[in-house]
């Protein structure tokens, strides 16, 4: 335990200032804010009435530090300020805060060394453990991770041989697929993005399979980055090249988006002409000027996961790794056709 700090004086409260003003040990002031520890309860109600007065507070990261564990736990991630990656952070971050650790979001770039950076500062503060929301650590982390006890968590990564959560693309794009079928849909294609994650390849490969075993022909078109712009980019090239598709799966919300609004610009009604399937839900997805039909991942149950796993790896990390997979739900809203 070390200083909280004092506004009127520019400097930290310290336990010796809490053991002074309570007439009680430094020891003492220790042992009040240790659970589990031996004290008279009138010394601990001093010690307490003494820190209140003073405005200390317990300085969790020294401690944490003297025992080798920090509670820190890093949130590796690029494109932060994505919709779906915004409401990843944001349950990853409540589901930790209330196991009592202190997330830390590191922003990345798109090369290995960003990753490889990024998670040597995590190493250096004794962090408890780092979750990869995008990049994959090079093999000489994880092993260097593992000499330190860290455990390493993926979230949407095709890696094997680490602790992974992901959500199943591959049911993902098999509902997708079976809603456009039953919309009457024959001339299919998927946009994704220039240079696809693991996670956005799988699902852009098990739709193009999911259509050739029933006999169709799945058109792939991949244009710049998974964002509202690659999506535009993605229609203007499926409108550019033979017929026009008349079912149309994007790998995520943000490229469905671009597409729906160059459809739309362009004189195609949709549904009538084009139906269209996101991915994610995220929040802009019900929102009356797109009420897009998409396929639902939970961020709350993908965080409470990642918390299980990060328990049991603690608990024994010597098992072998963890998958878990998440499931996917279709959100029916007004981009597909009425089923017929």
């Amino acid at each position: 335990m070390s200083d909280t700090r004092d506004s009127s004086q520019g400097r930290f409260v310290s336990a010796q200032a809490v053991a002074e003003r309570a007439g009680v040990s430094r020891s003492a002031v220790s042992r009040a804010f240790t659970p589990g520890a031996s004290i008279a309860p009138a010394t601990l109600a001093r010690v307490h009435e003494a820190a209140a007065a003073l405005g200390y507070q317990v300085n969790d990261l020294a401690r944490g530090l003297l025992a080798n564990r920090s509670r820190l736990v890093g949130l590796v991630t690029s494109d932060a300020d994505s919709p779906f990656r915004a409401q990843m952070i944001a349950a990853l971050s409540q589901a930790l805060l209330e196991r009592a650790n202190v997330p830390v979001i590191i922003s990345i770039g798109p090369t290995a060394e960003d990753v490889a950076n990024a998670s040597r500062q995590l190493l250096r503060y004794r962090a408890e453990a780092t979750v990869f929301l995008s990049g994959s650590p090079p093999a000489s982390l994880v092993e260097l991770t593992r000499r330190n006890g860290q455990p390493l968590i993926l979230v949407n990564r095709g890696e094997t041989g680490l602790d992974s959560v992901h959500c199943d693309d591959r049911d993902g794009a098999q509902q997708a697929f079976e809603a456009l079928c039953m919309a009457g849909a024959s001339r299919f294609a998927v946009v994704n993005r220039a240079n696809p994650s693991p996670c956005l390849a799988v699902r852009e490969r098990s739709f193009a399979e999911i259509a050739a075993a029933s006999g169709f022909e799945a058109k792939i078109v991949r244009a710049g980055l998974a964002d509202y712009d690659g999506g535009q980019e993605a229609a203007r090239q499926l409108l550019g090249s033979g017929p026009a598709p008349d079912a149309v799966f994007c790998v995520n919300d943000l490229m469905a988006f671009g597409a729906l609004d160059h459809f739309r610009g362009v004189g195609l009604r949709v549904p009538a002409d084009v139906s269209v399937i996101g991915f994610d839900d995220v929040p802009v997805a019900a929102w009356s000027s797109y009420r897009l039909t998409t396929l639902r991942q939970d961020p709350g149950r993908i965080a409470r996961d990642v918390v299980s796993i990060l328990d049991r790896r603690l608990a024994d990390p010597d098992s072998p790794p963890i998958s878990v997979d998440v499931p996917v739900r279709l959100v029916v809203r007004e981009t597909v056709r009425a089923r017929r």
